[in-house]
């Protein structure tokens, strides 16, 4: 009984262990089966997304590769439509310029009026804040630069080059051209000097008075004082500064002047770089040489200060900053240092700075001259006895400006 009782729990417990081992083969390929499926999907959902990703890719690649060969198709047939767009950004940008321009200059003229009122300075009736809407756009202010002992010069440009009365305003309303005399007030405000100019302006009235005090050392500042004063008065495309002792053809002027009508910022005229004068005594001595560098350096390049224009933008940017800008001795030194570092265009035109012996056959051969003058004076050599003889022999035709069209 010992023996099969023993033999019995053996093959009991073989079978047992067998069961279970079988059921825990069966349970272990089970959870074989679903561990290899969820294994095998992970990376296949992984493989679809890098599927993904490489297609993007792929798409990316092919159209660097071939974009530039439709473009190319594109612009082969249809070459107008691309440079239609061009243009159109170009005027786009144009006009923004413009509208910032616009901006700037009725700034510029309400810091004017602003600081009239602070200072207790009279303001002039034509200086009022510009509307921004509805203000007459002209092609130039001509400001002609005179003194209190230059009557009879003034009196020989209205003889010749600048119309009077009814033909000057109506020169303002259909051509865009405004032209004044400018000048400041004497050291004793109201006293003879100015009461001859306020009568002569009554006559007249072409003169633009400015909050400046007149002296031949103050040029510089007298120019500052104009550039801001006109472009708060007047919006205009350009804003021109000439000699009382020049002959202008304003219909020449206008004329060259609107060719560079697109351009934002230009600073028009007879481009030279004399030299910087250090001896004390001598007529445009430089008192701040030593800026310039060495003894016998020259200038910058900039324009002679007989006749010279500027664009708008740098009219405004005169007017905006005119109490941080320096001063030199010479006024057309001055203006050109005021351009260094600004993006300005500098436009060197000949036809701004002819001789009076020259003037004539140039006129002859169909080469109107905008100004002419002397360079030994400056300025045409006895102006007020040869105004009218230069006019004569170097004028432009009588009815230019009545046919021109800017």
């Amino acid at each position: 009984m010992g023996w099969k009782s023993k033999g019995f729990e053996a093959n009991s417990k073989s079978t047992v262990t067998k069961k279970w081992t079988l059921l825990l083969c069966i349970g272990c390929f089970c959870a074989g089966m679903l561990f290899s499926d969820r294994m095998w999907n992970v990376p296949e959902a992984e493989d679809k997304a890098i599927a993904q990703a490489m297609g993007v890719k792929d798409e990316r690649l092919k159209l660097i590769s071939e974009g530039c060969d439709p473009i190319r198709k594109d612009m082969k047939h249809e070459p107008k439509d691309i440079l239609g767009e061009v243009s159109r950004t170009h005027n786009a940008i144009q006009t923004l310029d413009k509208t910032i321009s616009n901006l700037e200059m009725e700034l510029a003229a309400t810091r004017a009026v602003q600081e009239s009122i602070i200072n207790g300075s009279p303001i002039s009736g034509d200086l009022k804040i510009p509307e921004a809407s509805g203000k007459q756009k002209y092609l130039m202010v001509v400001g002609i630069n005179t003194a209190f002992s230059s009557r009879k010069r003034r009196d020989s440009v209205r003889a010749t080059w600048m119309p009077q009365g009814e033909e000057r305003k109506k020169l303002e309303e259909e051509k865009g051209i405004i032209m004044r005399f400018v000048i400041g007030h004497s050291a004793t405000s109201g006293g003879i000097l100015d009461r001859a100019i306020e009568a002569e302006d009554q006559k007249h009235g072409d003169f633009l008075r400015l909050e400046h005090v007149e002296g031949y050392l103050e040029l510089s500042a007298k120019t500052k004082s104009y550039f801001a004063t006109a472009s708060a008065l007047w919006d205009a495309d350009f804003y021109v500064k000439v000699d009382d002792d020049v002959h202008v053809n304003i219909a020449t002027l206008g004329a060259t002047l609107a060719r560079h009508r697109t351009k934002p910022r230009v600073y028009i005229g007879c481009m030279k770089s004399g030299p910087v004068l250090a001896q004390k005594g001598v007529r445009y001595h430089e008192p701040e040489y030593w800026k310039f560098g060495e003894e016998g350096n020259k200038y910058f390049r900039h324009a002679t200060g007989q006749l010279y224009a500027i664009s708008k933008d740098l009219a405004s940017y005169i007017s905006i900053n005119q109490h941080v800008l320096h001063k030199y001795a010479n006024e057309d030194v001055s203006l050109g240092s005021w351009f260094i570092g600004l993006d300005v265009e500098h436009i060197d035109d000949r036809s701004l700075c002819c001789g009076t012996a020259d003037c004539e056959w140039k006129a002859q051969a169909g080469n109107v001259c905008v100004a002419s003058f002397d360079w030994t004076c400056s300025g045409i050599c006895k102006s007020v006895e040869r105004m009218r003889d230069v006019h004569r022999r170097c004028g432009e035709d009588k009815n230019a400006l009545r046919t021109a069209a800017f």
